[in-house]
């Protein structure tokens, strides 16, 4: 997505208008004009660069409150003197911020990659009456630009004139907005002749508009055309004049525009809105373990610390014989000295917060991406597209969603309309029209100057197809009065080769039918309605003849209003608002919107999977009700509970209406569920489902109540209703509202997660707000989203195999990474600090294992796993969606599997140390009578955990491949051939080579080989007891024809 630091301060930053020269050339030699400063065409995406990387970067870094840790500790080392090498925590610290630098670094490459793709392209500019190959990112505000057939607007441009006589141009901004039709844009009509190189390179103009904003939809603005000895002609620019940067041109050989937005504040720069951080909640589930174990850290190095001095409260202990302590010993204060210690026992036992794990979760994520990516079967050969991953942070969000929210149109259904039937004056025509005077299937008919008046508008307003009507004849368009989502219609005026002035509107029959005469709408408002049960959606025609004198006046109205640079829009609006008055209606048309192949199959999996559905579209309530019905979100023993306009009224009194629908519904539902007041639970069997309906008016009733106190509590009631249903959909739904109802939801208590699913711009604010935003691949909603699939039926995929495993192997990792640090660095060190090296505060291993362990020995089998592992295969994940429903509510990350880890930590933990030390209270175990040291005692515990902790790996992995094998027993044989290595040279950078031989002596030794063995044996016996149990216990339980593997012990 393109960065929007520049374009909002761009945006907030200038106010007023700007003037631009049509190509550069001054409009009066004789009038001052002051030259404004516009930014280059350069669209910047990429967030660093080669002078600021490595600073932003590591501040960014360090932020986190883990590097940061370790920072300090590192620092420490390096200040103080402490038991171990600085090395041990700076090497991991250094590979960590390292490998996250390479994976950011890359994926800025890749944005500064795609920019220059964008930056570097070949454009046309008409300089001195010629035309100048140019790339894109040197096109300047002011400059000529010519741009041919199906190629792309470099920037936003004032369409000038085209290759068509008429001066029109057809546009596709599937791109922009996600539709995929074409859009016709008009030029000035004063520069339509000026269609040559020459000719346009003539044009002495300037254009004034307001500064660059994101809304596509908007635009207001003014050219002044100037000629010789003529006073300059103003004319208005709107949205139809406007080129965006982004769209195509199509349909049309070539156009000339003048750039008026370049680079950074083209509005779709702008529209790339930055999406806030989100946080997954495994994320929050890590944040909460290390908050626990810093408090263990220092809990444990304050203990130890008081231990110590008050072992050295004895003079003798303090000060033996034989090590007096030096005079700057004697004189050093106690409390520095006690404060030095404390930091020297939190460096000893720092291991315990894992920084390495970071880097592997990020690297798991990163990684993991790609096979949603890779998915054949995500993959839509019709459009040719597969699914996409914008952010690889919220993978393991997948498999955690309890609320998905979607739109209608375009999202559960494919948003291709195919004409059903039209009414006209309360008579229906329905299958194909090849004529008007043709063959009908009709109950009853129109007059005939009725039919050719409906049909009139077929020409105006829309692009019918399959469809001829020989009696239709030419008019002159004279206004177009645009549709917009505050009114909800569009109409055109025009005038009939006769000379009658008319105009036609169509438009929702809420927007269309207060606007016409009352006694005209009874017979089509029964059509309408019955369409609407059908599912088919609806639209309303209308129509208002003029006098001459009338049209001069809104003709007046109309040119005043688009002259305005100032409130332009509530100029017009008023002005159409008097129009569209008093019109005269004519019928209604009927199409059908198809449901997308397997919708309803997805929704049923979804409800199965624990999850409640709300359908948030902006239909009318009755054709959404039956599209609900058709995709199966309701059922049809589902009762429905309604919060609509048609319930509540729209007299004074229906905020009291609203209160006794609301506490009805609410008693209702108490009643039915009295032990379950959240609602929340997935599991929760119903044995009466609900549904409730509301729309967009009785919505903004209930978040913004009148200030009375009876109303206050209507928001909470609402919730409670809406939270025990098992379906939602709301209807009339505006884009903010959308965000409204994901806000409020997300917000419950409890925190559920939400997903939301849309394909257009107006989906964009709930996808933003939710959890986990989805978009339909190759739409503007995709580019705000963190994933982009190409249809509904994926998300069932995507959520149940994908979500599932993902949130499986990170949850496990999380957990093993914890564990392994548990039982080795921290609690084995723990325990031999206390009875033996209280006053010297010695370390149990060496320095090189300590930076190796979670750098090389234990971290690739644990990626691997985190990579490939399915413990259920996936296509058993996908038929059966209540295994969804096992890994619910972050299961796996809560504390009793926690503790349960902890525990198995603990055990693993005291067995190695217990097992060695009573090992050596044996005075000779080699051989030759040689008795083994304290490093041959941390490496003999060393080895033990190592093989340890990968063989529980190996014991948890359920679906081997060969990189599994690799990674596992090549990590101990690494880990061997390492110890040999390390323990076989003697290292010149070194003062002390206390490792020198310690390793192959110690594997000389039949008691040290036992004593692995043996302790590596009770240590996973436990483990494997519980395998088999579960085993068997699975086995008997399974009655299916497949044996799904359960989680073995992450919810023990």
């Amino acid at each position: 997505t393109f960065s929007t630091g520049l374009g909002r301060f761009i945006y907030k930053k200038r106010v007023g208008t700007r003037t631009v020269l049509v190509g550069h050339r001054p409009v009066s030699e004789t009038d001052a004009y002051v030259a404004q400063k516009f930014c280059d065409n350069r669209i910047v995406s990429s967030k660093y660069t080669v002078w600021n990387f490595l600073p932003k970067n590591l501040f960014e870094q360090f932020r986190r409150i883990a590097n940061f840790y370790f920072l300090i500790i590192f620092l420490v080392q390096v200040i103080v003197d402490t038991p171990t090498s600085p090395v041990t925590s700076g090497l991991p610290l250094f590979f960590v911020i390292t490998v996250t630098a390479i994976k950011q670094g890359y994926e800025d490459w890749l944005r500064h990659r795609a920019d220059n793709e964008v930056n570097k392209s070949n454009v046309f500019v008409i300089e001195n009456a010629k035309q100048v190959r140019k790339e894109s990112e040197k096109i300047k505000v002011g400059d000529i630009v010519e741009v041919k057939a199906d190629e792309t607007f470099p920037c936003d441009l004032i369409f000038l004139a085209s290759s068509s006589p008429d001066g029109t141009c057809y546009v596709t901004t599937a791109s922009l907005d996600g539709e995929s039709n074409f859009k016709t844009h008009y030029a000035v009509r004063d520069t339509t002749v000026l269609c040559t190189h020459e000719t346009i390179d003539s044009l002495a103009a300037t254009i004034e508009c307001e500064q660059p904003q994101p809304d596509l939809y908007k635009f207001v603005g003014r050219i002044n055309i100037y000629r010789s000895n003529q006073e300059p002609i103003a004319r208005s620019l709107g949205p139809e004049n406007l080129l965006l940067k982004g769209a195509t041109l199509k349909n049309t050989k070539k156009i000339y525009g003048v750039a008026v937005y370049t680079g950074m504040e083209t509005k779709m720069a702008l529209n790339y809105q930055g999406k806030s951080q989100k946080r997954s909640a495994v994320e929050k589930s890590i944040n909460a373990f290390l908050v626990v174990y810093l408090c263990i850290l220092l809990s444990k190095a304050t203990v130890c610390t008081t231990m110590k001095y008050v072992w050295q409260s004895n003079p003798f202990n303090d000060e033996p014989w034989y090590n007096e302590k030096t005079k700057k010993e004697k004189e050093a204060f106690k409390v520095l000295r006690m404060f030095t210690d404390f930091l020297s026992f939190m460096v000893l036992f720092n291991f315990i917060i894992p920084v390495s794990m970071y880097v592997t979760v990020e690297m798991q994520k990163f990684l993991g991406s790609f096979f949603i990516s890779w998915d054949k079967e995500m993959y839509d050969e019709e459009i040719k597209e597969g699914a996409l991953v914008n952010t690889s942070d919220l993978n393991e969000e997948l498999g955690q969603v309890e609320y998905v929210f979607t739109d209608k149109t375009g999202t559960l259904t494919e948003n291709s309309m195919e004409f059903i039937e039209c009414c006209i004056d309360g008579h229906k025509y329905k299958e194909s029209i090849s004529e008007v005077d043709g063959p009908l299937k009709y109950y009853g008919k129109a007059e005939k100057c009725r039919e050719e008046l409906f049909l009139r508008p077929s020409g105006c307003l829309s692009e019918p197809r399959g469809f001829f009507f020989p009696s239709l004849k030419s008019y002159q368009l004279l206004h177009i009065l645009n549709f917009d989502p505050v009114r909800r219609r569009m109409s055109v005026i025009v005038r009939t080769i006769t000379g009658i002035l008319l105009l036609f509107c169509k438009g929702a029959d809420s927007s269309i039918f207060p606007r016409v005469q009352q006694d005209e709408i009874q017979q089509t408002k029964a059509h309408v309605d019955r369409n609407a049960m059908d599912g088919y959606r609806t639209l309303c025609v209308a129509f208002k003849e003029f006098s001459q004198e009338e049209y001069d006046q809104i003709d007046k109205q109309l040119c005043e209003a688009k002259m305005a640079l100032q409130d332009r829009e509530e100029k017009m609006a008023k002005v159409f608002e008097d129009i569209e008055a008093n019109m005269h209606l004519i019928g209604a048309t009927a199409v059908e919107d198809k449901l997308q192949e397997q919708a309803a199959e997805t929704i049923e999996a979804l409800h199965a999977a624990g999850m409640k559905v709300w359908v948030l579209t902006g239909d009318k309530m009755e054709t959404a009700k039956s599209t609900c019905y058709a995709c199966r979100l309701f059922q049809t023993n589902t009762e429905l509970l309604e919060l609509t306009t048609k319930m509540v009224g729209d007299s004074e009194r229906r905020e009291d209406r609203l209160h006794e629908l609301l506490m009805e519904y609410h008693k209702k539902l108490l009643q039915e569920f009295p032990k379950n007041s959240g609602g929340l639970k997935r599991s929760l069997v119903l044995n009466q489902e609900y549904g409730l309906i509301i729309d967009g008016s009785t919505l903004s009733l209930i978040l913004n109540p009148s200030q009375d106190s009876s109303s206050s509590n209507y928001k909470t009631i609402f919730l409670q209703i809406c939270l025990k249903c098992t379906a939602v959909l709301c209807c009339r739904m505006a884009p903010l509202q959308k965000a409204q109802i994901v806000r409020m939801v997300k917000s419950t208590k409890g925190s559920p997660i939400t997903l939301s699913i849309g394909d257009g711009a107006n989906d964009v604010s709930m996808i933003l707000e939710a959890h986990v935003g989805i978009g339909k691949e190759g739409r503007q909603a995709s580019r705000n989203s963190d994933y982009a699939v190409p249809k509904f039926k994926h998300l069932r995929k995507l959520l149940l195999a994908h979500g599932h495993l993902y949130y499986v192997r990170i949850a496990h990792l999380v957990q093993y990474f914890f564990y392994k640090v548990r039982i080795c660095i921290h609690l084995t060190q723990f325990m031999f600090f206390l009875p033996l090296t209280i006053k010297s505060i010695k370390p149990l291993y060496d320095a090189a294992y300590l930076t190796m362990y979670n750098i090389c020995f234990t971290s690739l089998p644990i990626l691997a796993y985190s990579l490939l592992e399915q413990h259920i295969n996936i296509e058993t994940l996908t038929s059966d969606p209540q295994l969804y429903m096992k890994i619910s509510d972050n299961a796996m990350l809560q504390w009793k599997p926690f503790l349960y880890w902890t525990f198995l930590g603990a055990f693993e933990g005291l067995v190695f140390f217990f097992g060695v030390y009573f090992l050596f209270q044996n005075s000779s175990l080699e051989d030759n009578g040689k008795v083994f040291g304290n490093w041959t005692f941390g490496t003999i515990v060393f080895t033990i955990l190592v093989f340890t902790v990968t063989l529980k790996l190996a014991l948890d992995t359920r679906f081997w491949t060969w990189m599994n094998h690799f990674v596992i027993w090549g990590s101990l044989a690494f880990y061997v051939f390492f110890s040999f290595f390390w323990g076989g040279v003697i290292w010149p950078f070194l003062k002390q080579q206390r490792m020198y031989f310690v390793f192959a002596h110690m594997v000389t030794s039949l008691s040290a080989w036992l004593a692995i063995i043996l302790l590596i044996f009770i240590s996973l016996f436990p483990e494997i007891l519980l395998i088999v149990f579960k085993n068997v216990r699975r086995k008997a339980q399974v009655r299916t024809a497949y044996a799904p593997c359960t989680l073995l012990s992450y919810f023990s």
